[in-house]
């Protein structure tokens, strides 16, 4: 079985366990929309819930964004969840205006008692690109550029060297002369999860943009998963990858979620046309998986859900490896 819905796409999700339960969130949008490309700008968030991340109860629509003029009245894309010592769960998410075209993005937080119905703080905007470290980032709209001003999908986590929180995001730097070399992990700060301050990027080049960062430890060293597309590779990146640019999942590596982070060598997870976009590991009881969304297995068409977990491991060497599901059924 899959994360499917009949009537609506799915792409980007993300995950957290409750005791046994695991909770799965993803946007969605409907197909009667008939075009794919059309679903960015029609998104609400789903919810599911399961035993073993591949039985599925739907839950029904849990976010989406607010009735304007707000600055997130177009869109509420990719987030993260996480518990807080409050007790409540706190929602980071992706939010753009429609006054803007969608074309500025911005990080909001929100917060639930019971993982569905989810209440923003203040008007939800917690993070910009705004202030002095803000020359850090690709700030503006460079029209002539790259198509948006990237500040997106925010991954939240407890910082592990102190006593306070973490945030990472897709940005971009600035004043790089090839475009395909800005594409940068944006990097935040907190105290208590409501006070954000924002930090230089602790990543930047290799690619375009680093969708949907995710940053985790596994044996000892400290993995940031990212997705991106062969035609946002560097020139460097492109000649430096076996077998040329593909469109996927890979990762970068640290011994301190900090940094510095380097580009692992190869390709995690990746193919032309794409299968899997959007990866996310869960680390559950048996061990890492990988899930993401079916993207354009065929080339042509789009097909939208989440795909059964596939397990991840650890190589001899420190390096992550994707376990094709019929090998790890021998």
């Amino acid at each position: 079985m899959v994360l499917a819905l009949e009537h609506d796409w799915i792409w980007d999700s993300w995950y957290v366990r409750d005791r046994d339960l695991w909770h799965g969130f993803f946007l969605k949008a409907p197909k009667s929309l008939g075009d794919p490309h059309l679903r960015h700008f029609n998104v609400s968030y789903g919810h599911a819930t399961s035993h073993d991340l591949v039985t599925w109860e739907h839950l029904g629509t849990t976010f989406q964004p607010v009735e304007g003029p707000a600055w997130d009245d177009y869109t509420t894309w990719t987030g993260s969840i996480v518990k807080g010592p409050d007790g409540l769960w706190h929602l980071f998410y992706t939010g753009a205006r429609k006054s803007e075209e969608g074309l500025y993005q911005r990080i909001g937080h929100a917060t639930s008692e019971n993982l569905h119905d989810w209440t923003r703080v203040g008007d939800g905007l917690c993070l910009d690109l705004v202030g002095p470290t803000a020359e850090h980032y690709e700030a503006d709209h460079a029209t002539s550029v790259w198509h948006d001003r990237a500040m997106r999908d925010p991954w939240v986590m407890k910082d592990p060297e102190g006593e306070g929180w973490l945030m990472f995001f897709t940005a971009r730097a600035p004043g790089i002369a090839e475009a395909n070399a800005g594409g940068a992990i944006g990097f935040a700060t907190s105290p208590d999860l409501f006070e954000w301050t924002l930090q230089p990027p602790v990543f930047t080049g290799g690619y375009g943009q680093l969708e949907v960062p995710q940053v985790f430890q596994a044996g000892g060293k400290w993995f940031c998963l990212f997705c991106t597309a062969a035609e946002h590779f560097s020139k460097e990146q492109a000649e430096a990858t076996e077998g040329g640019p593909v469109t996927g999942n890979h990762y970068l590596m640290a011994d301190s979620p900090r940094g510095p982070w380097r580009i692992a060598p190869g390709f995690l997870d990746g193919a032309l046309p794409c299968r899997r976009y959007a990866g996310r590991i869960v680390q559950t009881d048996d061990g890492m998986v990988i899930m993401g969304f079916a993207d354009h297995p065929d080339g042509t068409t789009f097909v939208g859900h989440v795909m059964d977990p596939e397990p991840v491991e650890l190589t001899g060497d420190g390096l992550l490896r994707v376990v094709p599901a019929r090998q790890a059924a021998e």
